[in-house]
């Protein structure tokens, strides 16, 4: 029997929006994407935009994200503020990273400018994240990548480590850089959801 070949990676993302405008803006003005491309509207088609990131060289992908309308939605996609703990089978959070630690902590002025709301905010032992929802509710993780060196030696320890950090006020602001280094089971963690 033939064995599964590894992927690189996940390619792209598709969320179904209640609103293409109000999700347009929402992930080009606040987040930051691009949008690189839509469907030529046309009888039966489906309105669709697609958006992208910027690699380190400044190059824009086909897309990461892409966003269909679904005529005549009802209020069906999450319920009430967001959660890490699902309530309901699907997408649970989407992931965007920023190239950097100054980046990510201009984008969590901008958040805050805008009036987004930081659920859960979290030093992971191997990125620094805030948790926000979209105009649909879905869960997205806001961060940075800490460097290589600091969790390939011990990913399960990294995965497993979560210092909690304020939401509100000045606090929920602050991004220190005196990480934890992991070198394998030796190093202490604390569990996080």
């Amino acid at each position: 029997m033939a064995q599964a070949q590894t992927p690189r990676g996940v390619n792209h993302l598709v969320l179904n929006v209640r609103n293409l405008e109000e999700s347009h803006r929402f992930w080009t003005e606040v987040i930051g994407f691009k949008c690189v491309a839509a469907l030529k509207p046309r009888p039966g088609r489906l309105k669709m935009r697609f958006y992208s990131g910027v690699s380190a060289h400044g190059d824009v992908s086909h897309h990461d994200l892409a966003l269909a309308q679904i005529e005549d939605a009802a209020p069906s996609g999450p319920e009430g503020e967001w959660s890490m703990k699902p309530r309901a089978l699907g997408l649970n959070h989407v992931a965007i990273c920023y190239p950097d630690r100054e980046t990510w902590l201009k984008q969590l002025e901008h958040l805050r400018a805008n009036g987004v709301t930081f659920h859960r905010r979290v030093n992971h032992g191997m990125t620094h994240s805030v948790y926000i929802s979209d105009p649909d509710g879905y869960g997205i993780e806001v961060l940075y990548e800490l460097p290589r060196e600091v969790w390939e030696h011990d990913i399960d320890g990294a995965q497993n480590y979560a210092e909690q950090l304020p939401t509100e006020g000045p606090e929920s602001m602050i991004d220190r850089t005196d990480n934890p280094v992991f070198n394998g089971p030796t190093v202490g963690a604390s569990a996080g959801d």
